[in-house]
C-alpha cells in the first residue's frame, strides 16, 4: 500500500487546459483537475470491464467478501487525506455527521456488504429440490451524485463487487476529485479492470444510460435526470434501481417532548448542510406546539457553527455549487412574496466567497408554497401549523415523491400508527435520515425504485438462476 501524505498524490495527473476545474464551495478557489471523459472512454472501460468480470466472478464469494474488507482497511489508513478533499471538493465540514463521517461510512458499508449472508438458498421438499443461486449481471454502471459523492458510491460499488459484477462509476461533474481518489484507493487490492472510472458531464452518464454493454444502471439523483435514463435504458432493456429525489415530511404529534427532540429535528433537515435527498423538507407541527417548536430549533441552529469546511468547528457548509445556490434563495424569496415569515436566516451575503446560505427557518407559510412543495435542497426548513392530525397526515401523502418521512411523538405506538398511514420508502420514529447497510433502503412514486443495502440490495445486482431436480 503506497503511503500518501496529500490528497493530490491520489489524483491523475491532468495536462493543463485538457480538463475541468474543480471549485471549492466555500471559496471558490481551484482545488484541483479533473479528467473529462467522452463517449470512447466509456466503451472502453465497458469492453475492458467485460473481459475482466467472469475471472472476476469465479474468485468466488468468499474471495470478493475478503476484498471488500481489504478495501476498508485501505480506506482507512487514507481517512484524513480522504476527508479533507472531500471537504474542500463537496464542502461539507470535517466536523460534525460530515467529511470524517462520510469516509468512515465507506469503510463501514464495505464492512457491512461483506458480512452479510449469500443469498443463494435450496427450498427443498418430497416432490421438489430447487437450488436458487444469485449470478452476477455482468458490468453494473454506477452513477452518483453531488451531495454524498464517496459515501453513495459506495452504496452502489460495494454489493455490485460483493456479486462477481465489475462496476463502471460516473461521479458527478461537480466531485468527480474525491470518488477518483476514493477509487483509486480500492482498485490497489482489486483485480486490474474491474472497478473503473470514466468522469464528465452529461454525455458520459447517457452514453452509460444507452450502452449495450452495461447490464444495470444504478443512480443516485434528480427525478428528471432519473426519468431520462428510464427512456433511454429501455431500448436495452437494462435493470435499474433509481434512488431519485425526495422531499420528505416530519410530523410532531401533540404529545411529543420538544426539548428532547430538538436536536435530531435539526439534523434530520439540516445534515450536510440539507443537501440530501433522505432529509426532512417540510414540518408539520400542532399548532399549540408551534412556539416551542421554533423556539428550540432556533436555538440549535444558534449553536451550529456554519463555514469553512477545514475550520474544525464548524458542522454547517456551502450549497455545494452555485445552481443550488440559486434554486434555495429563489425559494426563500417566494415563500417571502407569498406572506411566509422568515423566523430566522433568510438574508445570505451575496458579496461574500461561496455559495452559503444560512440556516433559515420560515413560518407562517401557505402549504402550497414552492418551498413547502418542491424540493429545495439546502439549509431551510418550512414549518407548518397545523389543528387536524389527519389533515397533516393528507398533507404528507399529497406530493409525488416517497423516500421517507417521520413521525415525532412519546408514545411509540401511536407513532408506529400514523407511520404505517405514510406513503413512503421509509418512515422513523423520532429521527429521520438514518440509514443502516442492513436495511434495505428506496423510494416510492417518483422517488424512484428498487432498494439498496441488506440481502435485497445484494439479490438487486444479480439474478437468480434456479437448479430445479
Amino acid at each position: 500500500m503506497t503511503t500518501v501524505h496529500n490528497y493530490t498524490d491520489l489524483l491523475p495527473h491532468v495536462d493543463s487546459g485538457t480538463g475541468r476545474e474543480i471549485i471549492n464551495p466555500a471559496t471558490e478557489e481551484v482545488v484541483g483537475v479533473a479528467p473529462v471523459g467522452t463517449v470512447d472512454d466509456v466503451d472502453v472501460a465497458v469492453n475492458k470491464a467485460r473481459a475482466v468480470q467472469k475471472d472476476f466472478d469465479r474468485l468466488g464469494d468468499a474471495a470478493r467478501c475478503d476484498l471488500l474488507l481489504k478495501a476498508a482497511d485501505a480506506i482507512e489508513q487514507h481517512a484524513e487525506v480522504l476527508a479533507e478533499l472531500l471537504s474542500r471538493e463537496q464542502g461539507k465540514p470535517l466536523s460534525g455527521p460530515n467529511a470524517r463521517f462520510e469516509v468512515g461510512a465507506c469503510s463501514a458499508w464495505l464492512r457491512a456488504t461483506a458480512s452479510f449472508e449469500s443469498p443463494d438458498y435450496t427450498a427443498v421438499d418430497d416432490d421438489i429440490t430447487a437450488t436458487v443461486h444469485y449470478r452476477p449481471l455482468g458490468v453494473v454502471g454506477a452513477i452518483g451524485p453531488w451531495n454524498w459523492p464517496m459515501m453513495i458510491t459506495i452504496w452502489q460499488v460495494a454489493p455490485a463487487l460483493r456479486m462477481g459484477n465489475a462496476v463502471v462509476v460516473k461521479p458527478s461533474e461537480y466531485t468527480p476529485l474525491s470518488v477518483l481518489a476514493l477509487m483509486k484507493i480500492i482498485n490497489d487490492v482489486l483485480p486490474d479492470g474491474v472497478l473503473q472510472v470514466v468522469t464528465g458531464d452529461g454525455e458520459v452518464g447517457a452514453a452509460m444510460s444507452t450502452h449495450a454493454g452495461i447490464d444495470k444502471i444504478m443512480f443516485t439523483g434528480s427525478t428528471a435526470t432519473g426519468r431520462k435514463i428510464v427512456e433511454s435504458s429501455a431500448a436495452n432493456l437494462t435493470r435499474l434501481t433509481l434512488e431519485l429525489g425526495g422531499n420528505d415530511a416530519g410530523i410532531v404529534l401533540d404529545d411529543a417532548d420538544i426539548d428532547a427532540i430538538a436536536g435530531d429535528l435539526f439534523w434530520g433537515a439540516f445534515i450536510n448542510t440539507g443537501q440530501t435527498c433522505a432529509a426532512m423538507k417540510r414540518l408539520y407541527v400542532p399548532a399549540a406546539q408551534y412556539d416551542d417548536v421554533v423556539a428550540a430549533l432556533i436555538e440549535v441552529v444558534k449553536n451550529s457553527p456554519m463555514g469553512v469546511g477545514l475550520e474544525e468547528d464548524n458542522v454547517l457548509g456551502p450549497l455545494q455549487n452555485k445552481q443550488q445556490f440559486e434554486i434555495v434563495d429563489r425559494l426563500v424569496k417566494e415563500a417571502k412574496k407569498g406572506g411566509a415569515t422568515v423566523l430566522l436566516g433568510g438574508e445570505p451575503d451575496y458579496g461574500a466567497p461561496g455559495y452559503f446560505y444560512p440556516a433559515t427557518l420560515v413560518g407562517d407559510i401557505d402549504p402550497d408554497s414552492p418551498l413547502v412543495v418542491e424540493e429545495q435542497f439546502g439549509p431551510v426548513l418550512p414549518i407548518i401549523a397545523y389543528e387536524d392530525e389527519e389533515w397533516a397526515i393528507e398533507q404528507a401523502n399529497k406530493l409525488d415523491v416517497g423516500l421517507g418521512s417521520s413521525v415525532w411523538s412519546s408514545d411509540r405506538e401511536r407513532a408506529r400508527r400514523v407511520a404505517a398511514r405514510l406513503e413512503a420508502g421509509t418512515t422513523w420514529i423520532n429521527g429521520h435520515g438514518g440509514v443502516d447497510p442492513r436495511v434495505p433502503f428506496g423510494g416510492i412514486k417518483s422517488s424512484g425504485y428498487g432498494v439498496e443495502f441488506g440481502a435485497e440490495g445484494l439479490k438487486g445486482l444479480a439474478y437468480p438462476h434456479i437448479i430445479n431436480g
